[in-house]
């Protein structure tokens, strides 16, 4: 597949899915520059996550594209943003730029349309997500979870769950469905071992 020109925003903790969106608040001088040079072009930002906390940290080998759906420009220069997620990457190498935003020659992935999850693995999954929800005290509206497709439930769970950067990656590299659900499950069963958090949460 040929290779893509991509300006990134390394994020991490924030993953992207196709046909999922995310908000951001977009502060810092470099990366209002990157929105600003997205909307005079293609509107596109490639989300990806740094593999470390310095600023030219190395990256994970897996992002996903995304396209400014919506956009509010504040007095102050500020971008308050909603990307789609168009498509998932792979990182081929980072390119050398006199741009204040990293850029990279990537990859696109042409994943599967209309993945399903067989009815076991879909009980699997909800079952496992209710014991998780209450472990944590979570408060979900279930009838809405369960007129969700298969694609948009696992992507938009792998995309918002409260886990750390690594398990978020693993879940955005995972080649199908099927191995995202599971991996998912066993995320769920990990992390819902500690104690349950004061703050109840509202996920719908």
């Amino acid at each position: 597949m040929a290779s893509s020109r991509l300006s990134i925003f390394p994020l991490s903790g924030a993953i992207l899915f196709p046909g999922l969106q995310l908000p951001l608040h977009i502060f810092e001088p470099r990366y209002r520059a990157l929105v600003g040079d997205a909307l005079a072009r293609d509107r596109r930002i490639a989300m990806i996550q740094p593999q470390g906390p310095e600023e030219d940290a190395p990256l994970f080998q897996i992002g996903c594209v995304g396209r400014i759906e919506d956009v509010e420009a504040l007095e102050d220069g500020r971008y308050n943003i909603v990307l789609e997620g168009e498509s998932r990457f792979r990182l081929k190498r980072e390119l050398d730029v006199k741009t204040p935003f990293r850029q990279i020659e990537a990859e696109l992935l042409a994943d599967p349309k209309h993945e399903t999850l067989s009815l076991a693995e879909r009980a699997g999954f909800e079952q496992e997500a209710r014991i998780f929800a209450d472990m944590q005290g979570y408060s979900i509206d279930w009838d809405s979870v369960e007129r969700l497709d298969d694609t948009s439930l696992i992507n938009g769970v792998s995309q918002i769950a409260p886990f750390d950067s690594a398990s978020k990656q693993a879940l955005l590299e995972a080649p199908n469905l099927a191995e995202r659900c599971e991996l998912l499950i066993q995320l769920m069963q990990f992390f819902g071992r500690g104690d349950p958090d004061e703050e109840r949460v509202t996920l719908q």
